[in-house]
């Protein structure tokens, strides 16, 4: 296991020789709200390394460099997590990126497949995953933990060359990158604390209790970021809708919630959330946020939605492509609500190519389905 920046900077080199890697990572979060990098692991077509980032006087500089350079393929499978340890860590983001996880949903794979389901699906080889949930930052590490951590980048190098033909064969290599496009913005990972109400259910009906839930929520990331705790050892998410409804002016009313803590209002962080009350409720009333659009569902809509998912089945089960992937629920939703002004994903790009038109088609008289020989099939009507 690399445990210097010496070894890790000889490892790297070699690695950059290479025309993809690929890479994995073991972390804890559960009491941080940053998530603490435990290990790295990365492998070349011919090399594979584990990385101990945890080892004392480690400089991870090399790693970073190796991330961000653009001659090579960054390979992950579920990326996302890994991808935000990097750039938090080293602010920045890989390029060009694979996600299998992705490019496996895109060849017929199914909703968001496990790595280890492609691995046995692909080379038919069982992974072990009992060590999956261990204590990653605890040292010695166990052979078995190294192994199956070192399993984790070394399979993946086949399951990358699989679908990366697969995608090729079928003409889906431009799909891919619409995705990727998305994991590699920066948009993806840069949350700003002003918009942390975004993240909460939305159970608020005026105004002034939309700024309250606002100010509360921006206030609870900023300071789960500075005291690196998950957001919910700051104040739950039933706590900010109290408070929101309520808007307690003082901390006298403060304590008189059902979900604050007894005494809780007299600490600092209860003279903050009053004073974030405070805040919200000096603002102007011409001023104050709108409620989020709610989506008026016409009458008949439901009935076009049912109608939509069983396009969906047919469409992704005809082009084997995960249903998950073409269109979410809420796509499907407000397509059968507002038609060709829906501003969803399933009418952009390739979507839109498979099954956006049809969709709207559907909706619109000029596509039925009709059931066949014991199977329901699409049909265009003609005009």
């Amino acid at each position: 296991m690399i445990q210097t920046t010496a070894e890790l900077e000889a490892a790297c080199q070699e690695l950059a020789l290479s025309s993809y890697i690929t890479i994995d990572t073991e972390f804890l979060r559960e009491t941080t709200f940053w998530p603490e990098l435990c290990l790295i692991q990365m492998a070349g077509p011919d090399t594979a390394v584990i990385v101990d980032p945890m080892a004392p006087g480690i400089d991870l500089a090399p790693f970073f460099a190796l991330m961000a350079n653009a001659d090579i393929v960054k390979v992950f499978h579920a990326a996302r997590q890994d991808i935000e340890i990097i750039h938090h860590l080293g602010n920045l983001i890989p390029h060009p990126l694979f996600d299998t996880q992705v490019a496996a949903m895109v060849c017929g794979f199914g909703d968001s497949v496990s790595y280890d389901q492609l691995v046995s699906r692909i080379k038919n080889v069982q992974i072990d995953k009992s060590s999956r949930f261990t204590d990653w930052s605890r040292r010695p590490l166990t052979d078995k933990q190294l192994e199956y951590a070192l399993a984790d980048v070394t399979h993946l190098r086949d399951v990358y060359h699989y679908l990366k033909a697969e995608l090729e064969r079928e003409g889906r290599s431009s799909w891919l990158a619409e995705e990727m496009a998305i994991l590699e913005s920066r948009e993806t990972y840069d949350l700003h604390p002003e918009n942390a109400w975004q993240r909460l259910k939305m159970r608020v009906r005026k105004p002034i209790e939309l700024a309250v839930l606002q100010k509360i929520a921006a206030w609870r990331e900023r300071e789960a970021r500075a005291r690196n705790v998950p957001r919910g050892r700051i104040i739950k998410d039933d706590a900010i809708y109290e408070i929101a409804q309520q808007q307690p002016k003082d901390a006298e009313a403060l304590g008189r919630l059902r979900t604050i803590p007894k005494g809780w209002e007299r600490s600092a962080a209860g003279a903050a959330i009053v004073d974030a009350v405070t805040e919200a409720l000096a603002i102007p009333k011409a001023e104050l946020p709108r409620l989020p659009r709610q989506n008026h569902t016409p009458e008949g809509a439901a009935a076009a939605v049912e109608m939509l998912k069983v396009l969906l089945k047919l469409i992704s089960e005809k082009e084997g492509v995960a249903a998950k992937i073409i269109a979410s629920s809420d796509d499907l939703d407000r397509i059968a609500a507002e038609g060709e002004k829906a501003d969803v994903a399933a009418l952009h790009g390739w979507r839109r190519e498979l099954f956006g038109e049809m969709a709207l088609k559907l909706i619109n008289g000029e596509v039925a389905l009709r059931f066949v020989g014991k199977k329901i099939e699409a049909m265009e009507i003609a005009g």
